[in-house]
């Protein structure tokens, strides 16, 4: 009688956040082997069977990193052979977005050997697939913020134009056209002008916007902003 062959489930965390202008992502360095001392993204393997994916996810992202009450959704299944030298493993990963204002204190669990943020467009050499599920992580957020609210998840309730026009930016990874970009988020009247203004720059006060999500979901016409 021909043996099954045993699959193991993990869930891998693609965490993104955005620090002084640029799009980083949320490692941690591994305590063990395989790939022991590599930089990985947060996850492991599935603990209970009462256990849903996504508080997997939370679950493991927290342990690991002490990041906790983000938002998060299932990004995609990685699932090839050889993709972990333990045996045939699949890991759902996801993809968590984290507010600038958000106050972190990074803390490794006692099975890792560090956490650090890393931009994502000078990464180190990763374990496992990590190298292509943060690439498909990226790829995917790109899209999310043409036509989705995924980029004031990663800003503060309250924001300026300069402020967004960064996420943006940081996301596409090339500039914007200011006057463009202005334009386009005014016409469609998705930010609510208030009344008060940012004093953490160089530059002169610059208005303070918010956006209302159960206003965008409401809209008949959903926008599409592409620059």
């Amino acid at each position: 009688m021909e043996r099954l062959e045993t699959i193991r489930v993990t869930v891998d965390v693609v965490a993104f956040a955005i620090h002084q202008g640029t799009l980083e992502v949320l490692l941690i360095k591994r305590k063990q082997e395989p790939f022991k001392s590599c930089w990985a993204l947060p996850g492991g393997f599935i603990s209970g069977a009462d256990e849903t994916l996504e508080d997997a996810a939370a679950g493991r992202l927290k342990e690991e990193t002490n990041v906790c009450d983000v938002y998060i959704e299932q990004l995609y299944t990685f699932g090839d052979r050889g993709r972990d030298p333990r045996g045939r493993v699949v890991t759902v990963s996801y993809l968590a977005l984290i507010k600038q204002d958000k106050e972190l204190e990074l803390k490794a669990s006692s099975n890792a050997a560090g956490v650090a943020w890393w931009p994502a467009n000078k990464l180190p050499d990763l374990a496992f697939d990590h190298q292509a599920i943060i690439t498909y992580g990226r790829r995917r957020l790109k899209y999310k913020i043409e036509y989705s609210p995924a980029a004031f998840k990663l800003l503060p309730p309250k924001f300026t134009l300069r402020d967004l026009q960064e996420v943006y930016e940081a996301v596409l990874d090339k500039s914007v056209d200011n006057r463009n970009f202005r334009k386009k988020f005014l016409a469609r009247g998705l930010l609510q002008e208030l009344a008060e203004f940012s004093q953490q720059s160089s530059f002169r006060p610059a208005r303070l916007y918010a956006f209302s999500e159960e206003d965008f979901e409401q809209l008949p016409d959903r926008p599409i902003f592409v620059f």
